[in-house]
């Protein structure tokens, strides 16, 4: 059965003002300004966008609102964001900013009924949950929290069947085994995921080309896909001489093309293109 309107959504890492990458959740570099790529991501095609604090539940803080507010002003696409976010107060927070739905983590883990008086008060469709799963040698697939540093002992299939079963209207499926590697997203992860759920499955975690990402939507049957690296790379290659060595934080692998060898920088309307090419749906 042929999916339809097949969403590409990049994910933005955010760590204070800037937006940075890593593989694995970890060894963070930065890029550049997050509103920057933004813009260009909107004006060139992308569903909608997700934003992650990396280091809010960590410091016990988000630092995003003010990013997500001076977003909304030039992006008329959904926006998600997520990354230590507490509690109601700080849902109607980033709401009030712009954001459109709120990706929720570690305070699920610690408090499931977060979902369910969330979802209450502000819809389903508002709240995204984020799984990220570590395969274990045994075979299983367990959530952690804090970009894969915290074990919490939760199957991440049964964890993603209740957060549903709360109220949460998306899942954000991480495979941190596969986050930044470029060796493609773990479509066995993903396609249980999808197999156990009623509800939409974001597959994250991964991508190293176009061709990885019609994967996921083919075999992993996810309904939506976050990207990262290879967008953010393609835009990278089309500025690279506005880089200098005054640029805030270690951009000098940027104009080396130090990338991971196993990335091939993609737009968004490549990505469409290739998933197109499978009588698969997405929004040109």
């Amino acid at each position: 059965m042929n999916k339809k309107n097949i969403r590409v959504i990049p994910r933005m890492d955010i760590k204070g003002p800037n937006l940075v990458k890593g593989i694995h959740l970890e060894g963070l570099r930065v890029l550049g300004s997050p509103e920057e790529f933004s813009k260009y991501y909107y004006e060139n095609g992308a569903d909608e966008l997700l934003y992650m604090d990396v280091v809010a539940s960590l410091y016990g803080r988000n630092s995003l609102f003010d990013i997500i507010q001076r977003t909304a002003k030039h992006a008329y696409i959904p926006l998600t964001v997520g990354g230590g976010i507490r509690g109601i107060e700080d849902i109607r927070t980033a709401l009030r900013a712009g954001a459109d739905k709120v990706c929720l983590n570690t305070a699920a883990v610690r408090n499931p009924e977060l979902i369910q008086s969330a979802s209450k008060r502000f819809g389903s469709s508002t709240i995204v949950i984020a799984i990220e799963a570590i395969k274990q040698p045994d075979g299983r697939y367990l959530a952690f929290t804090d970009n894969g540093r915290e074990e919490t002992g939760l199957d991440a299939f049964e964890w993603a069947q209740q957060a549903e079963a709360l109220g949460a209207g998306e899942i954000v499926a991480t495979s941190v085994d596969r986050e930044g590697t470029g060796s493609g997203y773990d479509c066995e992860f993903v396609r249980r995921m999808a197999d156990s759920l009623s509800i939409p499955v974001i597959a994250h975690g991964g991508p190293g080309n176009a061709r990885h990402v019609q994967e996921v939507v083919t075999m992993g049957r996810a309904d939506a896909v976050a990207v990262a690296s290879i967008l953010h790379y393609h835009y990278i290659q089309l500025r690279n001489d506005t880089f200098s060595s005054s640029s805030e934080g270690n951009t000098e692998f940027l104009k080396r093309g130090s990338q991971s060898r196993r990335l091939a920088p993609s737009s968004i309307s490549a990505i469409k293109e290739c998933v197109r090419s499978e009588t698969l749906d997405c929004r040109v």
